[in-house]
């Protein structure tokens, strides 16, 4: 982080968000911590549904998602996109003209993380909203908060209870927004790596939603430490 970032955590959420940031991006760079703030939604913000008439949003079909894998700067690997599909995974974007100006990725099965040995289990009555992407040439037009809002309209409509996600404790730009749509916090995911061994560990709050996180061995077998 440099001074003018710091200077901006401190304008934005406070002195001493700010310097929580500082201790956790500083502990980082001797050993492997995250902290995960496990977020829902579960209702609907009529705000967050309405979009400029230029934008048609539309789950994507496979179709287009390979055309547009074959771009670099949409950030959709072969790989990922093999096993995204493999698993059911849907996504849900918003196009102007042929232009793709963003999208979100949904899933109601467990999902790779970063890094990808830790797999993130959570109740199959709701769904996991992860990898939203905004084209650089729209962001700014809250296309990502409401393309969520539509994807959790129609995944409510289907029978589901709402979106899960998880946003890192010190991205603070990224909570406040999710804040804003109608997420709410319900428990933390602490991860810590020493020496090849994950130590994990789901708060109470998770239990409800079976949220937590599972280390992923290369031969494919789960352990949850």
């Amino acid at each position: 982080m440099d001074l003018i970032e710091f200077k901006r955590n401190i304008k934005q959420f406070g002195a001493f968000k700010a310097l929580e940031d500082v201790a956790l991006r500083t502990l980082n760079r001797g050993v492997f911590l995250k902290i995960l703030k496990g977020v829902k939604i579960d209702a609907v913000h009529p705000d967050f549904l309405k979009c400029g008439e230029k934008f048609r949003g539309l789950f994507l079909t496979e179709g287009m998602l390979t055309e547009f894998a074959r771009r670099p700067e949409y950030e959709i690997s072969k790989s990922f996109l093999g096993q995204a599909l493999g698993k059911g995974d849907e996504c849900y974007g918003f196009f102007n003209g042929d232009v793709l100006a963003a999208y979100g990725w949904y899933s109601n099965k467990p999902t790779e993380i970063d890094p990808p040995d830790l797999v993130l289990h959570f109740n199959d009555q709701f769904i996991y909203m992860y990898k939203g992407f905004t084209h650089l040439s729209y962001r700014g037009q809250r296309l990502h908060a409401i393309g969520m809002t539509r994807a959790l309209e129609a995944y409510l409509t289907r029978g589901y209870k709402g979106l899960v996600s998880f946003v890192e404790w010190n991205n603070f730009a990224s909570l406040k927004s999710c804040y804003r749509m109608g997420y709410k916090d319900f428990g933390n995911i602490y991860a810590a790596r020493l020496f090849n061994h994950y130590f994990l560990y789901s708060d109470a709050g998770c239990q409800p939603y079976g949220f937590r996180l599972e280390y992923e061995r290369p031969d494919g077998s789960g352990r949850q430490s």
